[in-house]
């Protein structure tokens, strides 16, 4: 099979982007970072639910991640919902598959001159280094997973009911507000099995409540500053397409 017409060369870029995204989130995510820290600002020490001094210290996952819900809602605009879940299904099981090969590659026997590297004036073990970085716990692993596909399966229908209310006006109200909805279910759903169904953890509900609060707040905020870019993106393909093709699409996206 070639890719030949401009439809079928459109889905292959967006796809790729958005599976390469998700990949890339689920790998960069072991990194925690301090949103009040990158930006040079106090720590806001928020106090929810009875838990003290919370801040913005988010996944680097989330780097991503609003790529991934703009691709999400672009290809639902052209191409339709079933696109996106057969997308969805796709891109969790080929997670799924990098997982257990990284499983794989941690269970190999290291080079002995490999081992023991500096880095940065630094004595590492490059082993447990390796493990470390990408051993993540199989609850988080299959937290991630649900809450991906949880969320996505949102987006996609709050997108199309809001569509035909709105017809083909407003992108910026279906596209922000059924990112806004998938993003608050992905906030809590990831930390609800990662650390509340996690005997390792058991954290109280009050800790998952008001860690996911924070954690939506940011993504509420990065929700709404990514609009004008869903915007660019749109027209970027509109004008790949031509008028009449873009306008076509989308009527027979909305039809499946």
């Amino acid at each position: 099979m070639t890719f030949k017409t401009k439809e079928s060369k459109l889905l292959l870029i967006l796809s790729a982007f958005f599976v390469a995204n998700a990949i890339l989130s689920e790998f960069i995510g072991v990194k925690i970072f301090s949103v009040e820290g990158t930006l040079g600002i106090k720590n806001f020490d928020i106090n929810l639910l009875g838990v003290p001094n919370l801040s913005f210290n988010m996944s680097a996952g989330v780097l991503t991640w609003p790529i991934i819900f703009i691709m999400t809602d672009i290809i639902n605009e052209y191409f339709g919902v079933k696109q996106v879940r057969f997308l969805s299904i796709l891109t969790a099981i080929l997670i799924s598959y990098a997982f257990i090969v990284v499983a794989a590659a941690m269970h190999l026997t290291p080079s002995v001159f490999w081992v023991t590297q500096t880095i940065n004036g630094s004595k590492l073990d490059m082993n447990n280094a390796f493990a470390g970085i990408f051993g993540q716990g199989m609850w988080i692993i299959v937290g991630s997973i649900i809450a991906f596909l949880v969320g996505q399966i949102a987006d996609v229908l709050i997108f199309h009911k809001i569509k035909r209310i709105t017809g083909d006006k407003a992108l910026w109200l279906r596209s922000t507000g059924s990112t806004l909805v998938s993003q608050l279910i992905d906030s809590f759903v990831v930390i609800f099995i990662a650390f509340y169904l996690n005997p390792q953890y058991s954290w109280s509900w009050q800790m998952v409540a008001a860690i996911g609060l924070v954690n939506y707040i940011y993504k509420f905020i990065v929700a709404i500053l990514m609009t004008p870019i869903l915007y660019l993106v749109h027209g970027i393909i509109d004008k790949y397409l031509g008028k009449d093709l873009s306008q076509r699409m989308i009527t027979m996206a909305g039809r499946r």
